[in-house]
């Protein structure tokens, strides 16, 4: 295959995570856990993790997103603009922030921490609207496209749809699908769903050898299951009869251990070969191998940071002025 110039362009749903961890040795006169707090970090989610990860692979990462004009949306461009150019479309709403509580102690009968409660808040999305003009030339340019779909409007935006329509016959272009999101685009490059969510689209009677189905629903060149610590299973026209990829000898992470945005470095890592030219099968090696190295060294936490400083300049982005 041929290898494209450019930019990778990561389009899609933004949200803050934030990781708050610490000590529960008791609990509360109602019997809720009493978590002692340590560290409170921060790191991007959703498209922004996928383009943080994206952009340890390439030189030049785009993420086009969007974003609210708040507290947590300007933390948000604080932790990404470092790394990644920000191309901001105007969220209706607020900043989406998932906060996982994680500890430690007595409480969780054992020294490593679990997860105790996760938060969520926020209630940004996308709306149908003009979009900044910045969106066509960067994507006009791009060697690759991840769309990291989190059911928040970015991918059912008309004119969105209509540009990555145009591009997919012409580069890579990735789809990292969700259950409330919105169907992929024809002659998708590959789908890379994880297991339960490939399998909710199928009947109750199905297994992952019947996942070829989806790409035919799709009209996608090939779709990826991701399957964990199992690696990814690999079908569509080029792969009839499917193909699993197993996780490398010695690249198995421990069971339980923290796998939080596995499937964004698979995606991003994907993306990124397929747009140096690779064909899919070895840029789904390559993936597999990415995200179990991932998972090893921390997985998403290892990119948390502690909170970002916010400048009043940060308020002046694409929609808001």
């Amino acid at each position: 295959m041929t290898a494209h110039p450019g930019p990778i362009v990561v389009l899609g749903d933004v949200f803050l995570d934030i990781d708050v961890d610490g000590h529960c040795e008791r609990y509360s006169q109602d019997d809720a856990p009493i978590v002692d707090v340590t560290t409170t970090r921060y790191r991007p989610g959703g498209a922004g993790l996928a383009a943080r990860l994206a952009a340890g692979d390439a030189d030049e990462v785009v993420l086009v997103g969007g974003f609210a004009n708040d507290h947590a949306g300007h933390q948000l461009r604080a932790l990404l603009e470092p790394y990644v150019q920000v191309i901001g479309v105007p969220l209706h709403g607020s900043t989406v922030c998932k906060q996982r509580v994680r500890a430690d102690g007595r409480c969780t009968d054992g020294e490593d921490p679990v997860v105790i409660a996760r938060c969520d808040s926020g209630t940004g999305k996308v709306a149908p609207g003009p979009i900044p003009t910045d969106i066509d030339s960067v994507l006009a340019r791009a060697s690759g496209v991840l769309v990291s779909d989190y059911g928040r409007g970015m991918t059912s935006h008309p004119q969105i749809r209509g540009l990555l329509r145009t591009l997919a016959p012409r580069i890579p272009v990735v789809w990292d699908p969700h259950p409330l999101g919105s169907l992929p685009i024809p002659d998708t490059a590959i789908v890379t769903p994880n297991r339960s969510e490939a399998l909710r689209l199928l009947d109750s009677a199905s297994s992952i050898r019947d996942t070829s189905t989806l790409a035919r629903l799709w009209s996608a060149r090939a779709v990826a299951v991701t399957l964990g610590a199992e690696g990814a299973y690999l079908c569509g026209a080029e792969f009839p009869a499917g193909m699993r990829i197993q996780v490398p000898p010695g690249r198995r992470a421990p069971e339980g251990v923290d796998i939080c945005g596995a499937g964004d470095r698979f995606a991003a890592a994907v993306t990124v070969v397929l747009a140096e030219g690779e064909s899919t099968e070895p840029a789904v090696r390559h993936a597999v191998s990415a995200a179990a190295e991932f998972v090893c060294n921390g997985a998403a936490s290892s990119l948390a940071e502690p909170e970002p400083a916010v400048t009043d300049a940060m308020a002046e982005v694409v929609g808001w002025r």
